[in-house]
């Protein structure tokens, strides 16, 4: 019996259909009998602080920051046995329920053929429930949301309609607790900071000011003020239960409070209590509700620093026409944001990917923390985070991206290491999340990839030249030392000896990182693990641990930062200014390459000329020296691990060993039948070229044969090695199948595509990402909402959802390799791969998206549903304007000509038409 078979839904599932159905083209969706679905949450925020989380119940949490939760924070496996969330009581005719099913009674009947039917509806950043209460002639509507504009609260309104033949006396009552401390408190003095709450009943509400905080910066004065208000057809409450105890009474709880199995006995306005846990427990009288009317609710979970402000302030959206307007300006504001709109022959896949364009802004409100399954680190985006995020903004929404990629290089050092955790406002770094010293060896590849998809889509050289500042801590020559001259008082920015602050170009902390990283090397001539790779969780071979995978991507990156040389070349460019110090690493005889100990020799007095201070001396370096250095160092790595990392399992199949651990041995092979091999290091192999067309064609066998799972979702990300590898990282000590540990890990499955992709492996790839996707759409499945998870589980549930690197890596997939819609200096190219699966009946697919501050809505032709490889772009036209194509791109791709497109009005919607065509004498390695 396997994990799917052991974790199966209960009997129920055969009464009903519990997949989500999409409901219109903009992504909206809607699902019967959510609540049947456990580890199910949704994202409510805004751009102004406030995150929250909330379930088909209205369980999850909501905060402002580590140290400013309104409700209890929650892991994923509280969503289901907590009793805290927002809970609305309702009284009708003498009984008692809850109006999100959370009863001890409703609870109870869940899987009975008596549940009550509920329905979920939910588009970007709005979500709503619909409860039907046969046994009580009613329904609920209620709607959450967080609104768009500054306004810091989470807000929910109700509609609760007679649906009988009878007048209904109908009585209210909200039981949403009000934690108002640090997460750190949920188990750390718990008790004790309960005490410092000052809990007021204010005419709309309650309102908690604790007086101090206690969390890991230590006892600091409370500034910040909770405050749960609420309205009722128009009407404040007329009695309040401030406090948790007073509620849920002797022996009570939550979900059978005992202030409701007797009589009523609210406190009135302007009662306190201090030194308790709260709640905002709102009374409104009772109302008779005649058959076929709506009574109307409406609340507000608010954080603000004035207790009198904060009220005033929230007045207008406790109403009905404040609460619509916020309700409708959200709506727009989000589905603006996500300006990408997909047109292939799969409308769930076109959905469903305007759910992951959707998802990179969500990670950058929310990091990687702060929401269920996220339940580590204290908030802020770490350093891959911060770069592979801005790929979607560069596709999406470009503007301003510039400044935040020169604002970002302000986090690397000038050992090549980096911050590693980016805070909220620009230029805010924090050297580790733990205050521990490590090093992610990969770290220095991704700013490059990240600058060259701006320049290639802008056309801005520029950009290679603007001054930027380096990261400064006592963490030096790359973590193996400390410097103990420098103090925190002398600032977090590297200084030159006149004690001025040093700047170098951004092309200056680019190449440093790629130089450092090449000489940073273990005994088998491979880039030292250190701390972690990508796989954060490959982290115990810091000693002799070398990451062949990432090697492979530097030297990728090397080879295209000589072709932006080339391009600073055409523009008149022949020499650039550099820091002094790297003349150490730049133009060295490659034929002491082959030499360990004088690559580290020569990493050593780099970072030791930098340990303190910069000379502040500058060299002129001429710009084809510096292209050669970088050529001559990418072709050595791609030699050195084509003659040492392949790994021949028979004829027709092989891959490349990705990882050596802490005892110096290759992680992967296949000796004696036992096969271990890692997707990542195909991935960077492909991506890279330093597998030929030869070699990728017996990966792609490899990786179907021992990877390649089609129950899971399709490729894991590792074969079971059937160890605890103590030498190489905790992955190997997590259950198979689960996370990092042969997972079908979506971040590295797309950038397998997105590889397969850009060597024109075009059918290959698409499987790759059929595969996943088909997977994540098919609900039965996955069991998530529309979008991407970081993986999917040993019982084949998607987990981890909405904050992944996967969803920027989709983006830039399915746009720029699948569409073929990309940047080349600015110019926009077209180079379709899409398969003739994904034309629709009259052989179209289409897209629309924004590129060089235009809307262009492209539509491909492809009449005869040609395969990618045997069709070419033939003919384009603008708005029905032919556009003529070069010599060069003729019978390959179109390039459109930037000009061309900045000569069209900036507000109109540009109608692009590719015309596809056979292209003579097709024909592909991978056909």
């Amino acid at each position: 019996m396997d994990g799917r078979d052991r974790y199966t839904f209960p009997m129920i599932k055969e009464e009903m259909d519990m997949a989500y159905k999409f409901t219109g083209a903009d992504g909206c969706f809607r699902m019967k009998d959510p609540e049947c679905t456990s580890y199910l949450y949704f994202p409510l925020a805004n751009e102004w602080g406030v995150m929250s989380s909330i379930t088909p119940d209205l369980g999850g949490d909501s905060k402002m920051d580590q140290n400013r939760f309104f409700l209890p924070p929650v892991s994923c496996d509280n969503l289901h046995n907590d009793k805290s969330s927002r809970n609305f009581w309702c009284e009708a005719d003498g009984s008692w329920f809850s109006l999100t099913g959370r009863s001890a009674a409703q609870q109870a009947e869940l899987f009975q053929k008596t549940r009550e039917p509920v329905e979920l509806e939910a588009d970007f950043m709005r979500h709503t429930v619909r409860r039907k209460l046969p046994k009580h002639d009613l329904t609920a509507e209620i709607r959450s949301f967080v609104p768009s504009d500054d306004v810091k609260a989470e807000l929910t309104g109700i509609r609760l309609s007679n649906i009988g033949e009878t007048v209904k006396k109908i009585r209210m009552v909200s039981a949403v607790p009000i934690y108002a401390r640090s997460a750190d408190n949920i188990r750390d003095h718990r008790h004790v900071t309960s005490l410092l709450n000052r809990i007021a009943a204010v005419h709309t509400g309650v309102e908690v000011k604790p007086t101090m905080s206690f969390d890991e910066r230590g006892h600091r004065e409370n500034h910040t003020v909770y405050g749960f208000f609420g309205m009722g057809e128009g009407e404040a409450p007329e009695g309040f239960y401030p406090t948790l105890e007073g509620f849920i009474g002797e022996g009570g709880n939550l979900e059978n409070p005992g202030a409701l199995s007797e009589e009523l006995h609210p406190a009135p306005e302007g009662f306190r209590a201090d030194g308790f846990e709260a709640l905002g427990g709102l009374v409104f009288r009772e109302i008779e509700l005649k058959p076929g009317t709506t009574a109307e609710y409406y609340f507000a979970m608010v954080y603000g620093t004035d207790e009198v402000q904060m009220e005033q302030d929230i007045s207008y959206l406790l109403s009905s026409e404040g609460f619509q307007k916020a309700w409708d300006e959200t709506g727009k504001y989000w589905q603006q944001k996500v300006n990408v709109a997909y047109g292939t022959s799969d409308s769930k896949f076109n959905l469903w990917m305007k759910w992951v364009s959707f998802q990179p802004m969500l990670r950058r409100i929310y990091g990687c923390s702060f929401l269920p399954h996220h339940d580590y680190g204290k908030g802020g985006r770490g350093w891959r985070d911060l770069w592979q995020d801005c790929l979607a903004l560069l596709l999406m929404n470009p503007s301003g991206v510039r400044e935040m990629l020169v604002g970002n290089c302000a986090g690397v050092r000038t050992d090549g290491t980096n911050a590693t955790i980016i805070g909220k406002a620009p230029g805010e770094f924090t050297a580790d999340r733990n205050h521990i010293s490590r090093v992610w060896m990969d770290h220095g590849a991704w700013p490059f990839i990240t600058v060259l998809l701006y320049i290639e889509q802008t056309g801005d050289l520029g950009i290679l030249f603007e001054k930027q500042t380096y990261f400064k801590d006592a963490q030096v020559c790359r973590g193996e030392k400390t410097d103990d001259i420098w103090n925190p008082s002398d600032g977090q920015w590297q200084k030159k000896r006149d004690g001025e602050v040093y700047t170098g170009t951004v092309l200056e902390h680019l190449l440093l990182q790629h130089l450092t990283a090449f000489f940073d090397v273990g005994e088998h001539n491979c880039m030292r693990l250190r701390d972690a790779d990508w796989n954060d969780a490959l982290d115990l071979a810091r000693e002799r641990g070398e990451s062949v995978a990432f090697t492979m991507l530097y030297a990728g990156n090397m080879e295209q930062m000589a072709g932006l040389l080339t391009a600073l070349e055409k523009t008149g460019v022949h020499a650039v200014r550099l820091m002094k110090e790297l003349s150490l690493l730049i133009g060295i005889n490659p034929r002491i390459y082959d030499s360990i100990a004088e690559k580290r020799k020569l990493l050593d007095g780099f970072c030791s000329a930098c340990r303190n201070m910069q000379s502040g001396e500058m060299l002129e370096m001429d710009t084809g020296i510096l292209k050669a250095d970088l050529l001559n160092k990418a072709a050595w790595i791609r030699r050195n691990v084509s003659s040492g990392e392949w790994i021949q399992e028979e004829k027709e199949s092989g891959w490349f060993n990705s990882y050596y651990d802490n005892h110096g041995q290759k992680v992967e092979g296949a000796e004696q039948g036992k096969i271990r091999m890692m997707l990542t290091g195909q991935v960077f192999a492909i991506m890279s070229r330093t597998a030929d067309d030869e070699k990728t064609l017996q990966i792609i066998r490899a990786a179907d044969r021992h990877l390649y799972d089609a129950s899971s979702g399709g490729y894991r990300l590792n074969t079971d090695f059937h160890e605890l590898k103590m030498d190489m990282g905790r992955m190997f000590g997590f259950a198979y199948g689960q996370k990092e540990n042969g997972a079908v890990f979506s971040h590295m499955t797309i950038m397998y595509a997105y590889a397969l992709y850009s060597r024109h492996f075009s059918e290959q790839a698409f499987h790759v990402l059929e595969s996943l996707c088909g997977y994540c759409i098919d609900f039965d499945k996955s069991r998530i909402y529309p979008g991407i998870p970081e993986y999917i589980d040993a019982s084949g549930r998607g987990v981890y959802h909405y904050l992944t690197g996967a969803a920027s890596w989709m983006l830039l997939t399915v746009i720029t390799q699948m569409y073929g819609i990309r940047g080349s200096m600015g110019d926009l190219l077209l180079d379709p791969q899409l398969c003739p699966q994904q034309f629709d009946g009259k052989g179209e697919a289409d897209i629309q998206l924004v590129f060089a501050g235009r809307t262009l809505h492209i539509v491909y032709r492809n009449p005869e549903k040609l395969a990618p490889g045997k069709y070419a772009v033939k003919e384009i036209r603008i708005n029905k304007i032919r556009i003529p194509q070069t010599e060069e791109n003729a019978g390959e791709c179109a390039l459109i000509r930037k000009k061309e497109l900045l000569s069209f009005p900036e507000n109109e919607v540009l109608q692009i038409q590719a015309q596809l065509g056979e292209k003579p004498g097709a024909n592909h390695a991978g056909d």
